[in-house]
């Protein structure tokens, strides 16, 4: 993985990460998101999995359903957040894939294995994101109200 800080003015950093072959996506990006210490931030990347995981939230049972693609395919769309969640910086992202058939596949992206590239720009705020523990769905959603500088 290779980064560097493209710009920073008044709180506003925005980097690139280039993830390479054989790197796993969100291992990656939570390192990236711990050693910058980021906390209110979005992304967006491009580029191609050798592997991937995904996974739906299914509302019934509250558990997260996974999908496996285990195929090169095309990273289409990959978007998300850092925030923090106990004191640490919590990664969320959701990707589309697109196989050889031009069919596309997307979720709650858990695992990706990239070959040959993932070009990621990240874009941190002044403000960063809490999460807090939702009670309905059991999960740790953002509370805007708690963000911190």
């Amino acid at each position: 993985m290779k980064t560097t800080l493209l710009a920073e003015h008044d709180g506003l950093r925005t980097f690139v990460l280039i993830c390479e072959t054989g790197d796993e996506t969100m291992k990656a990006l939570t390192v990236f998101a711990s050693e910058q210490r980021l906390g209110g931030s979005h992304f967006t990347a491009i580029g191609a999995f050798s592997r991937a995981v995904v996974a739906y939230f299914d509302w019934p049972s509250k558990q997260y359903r996974k999908r496996s693609t285990d195929e090169q395919v095309e990273v289409l769309s990959l978007v998300g957040d850092v925030t923090i969640e106990k004191d640490a910086p919590k990664v969320h992202a959701h990707v589309v894939v697109g196989k050889a058939d031009a069919t596309a596949h997307g979720g709650h992206l858990i695992e990706g294995v990239v070959r040959p590239t993932l070009e990621v720009v990240i874009t941190e705020t002044p403000r960063h994101l809490q999460r807090r523990m939702d009670p309905e769905s059991g999960l740790a959603l953002i509370d805007p109200a708690a963000s911190v500088r």
